[in-house]
């Protein structure tokens, strides 16, 4: 039986961009309840590559984030903004404010 998902322990360095996605990806996938599989199963992309880039071993395409983005149901710019930055302009956390308030 796979192990429950768990969020992830910290926030990520800001100045880190594989870091920021790594987060997200993890934070989204776990809200969601999905194991890595079942996002690599979203994004057709292979299962050994999602838990690569949650454990910022791999770079990732445009493209990539753009199927993460899809599969999660957020907006490809959120995967990559850092959490601390969102919550010091007052807009916490983008998964759940309308789109239009980040326009």
């Amino acid at each position: 039986m796979p192990a429950k998902p768990r969020l992830p322990a910290s926030l990520p360095d800001p100045n880190n961009l594989r870091d920021v996605l790594a987060y997200w990806l993890r934070l989204r996938r776990v809200q969601k309840g999905w194991s890595q599989e079942r996002l690599a199963l979203e994004c057709d992309l292979d299962r050994t590559y999602v838990s690569a880039v949650e454990r910022l071993r791999w770079n990732v395409s445009l493209s990539n984030i753009e199927r993460f983005a899809q599969a999660l149901e957020v907006p490809p710019w959120t995967l990559l903004a850092p959490p601390q930055q969102l919550a010091s302009l007052g807009r916490g956390d983008p998964a759940h404010l309308p789109l239009a308030r980040f326009v």
